[in-house]
């Protein structure tokens, strides 16, 4: 799903964002590897995007390398501070491999559902608003 005309994108390293007025964040993941440095600019992007106020996020996934073990630790850690839910949106069994890769024997931080139609994933995200 491309974003709406009216709304601004806002370019990233890791992936571009645009807010939609229903409250719900949305991300068009880029295929770079992530890295402590990376996720950390992209938090600060989002808290700038968001007014650092706390929302769900609909990412389309993208394929991208896997991050180290430091990196998916600080990911994990940093999502409670800017995401209420994530809702992940890609062809199947992309969003089951990143999940599996990122929360090994882990439950995930925040409430996490993945989908392979983006209308269902906003329809649960907004009990998250």
């Amino acid at each position: 799903m491309n974003p709406p005309d009216h709304l601004p994108i806002i370019k990233g390293v890791i992936a571009d964002y645009y807010y939609d007025p229903s409250g719900i964040l949305y991300s068009y993941s880029k295929g770079i590897r992530r890295t402590v440095e990376n996720i950390s600019g992209n938090i600060a992007l989002v808290k700038q995007v968001t007014g650092n106020k706390k929302v769900p996020l609909l990412i389309y996934l993208t394929d991208s390398p896997v991050p180290d073990k430091a990196t998916r630790e600080f990911s994990t850690t940093q999502l409670p501070h800017v995401y209420t839910a994530m809702a992940m949106v890609s062809k199947p069994g992309l969003s089951q491999l990143i999940m599996r890769i990122l929360f090994k024997l882990k439950t995930p931080p925040i409430p996490m559902k993945s989908f392979t139609r983006d209308t269902e994933a906003r329809e649960w995200l907004l009990q998250f608003v």
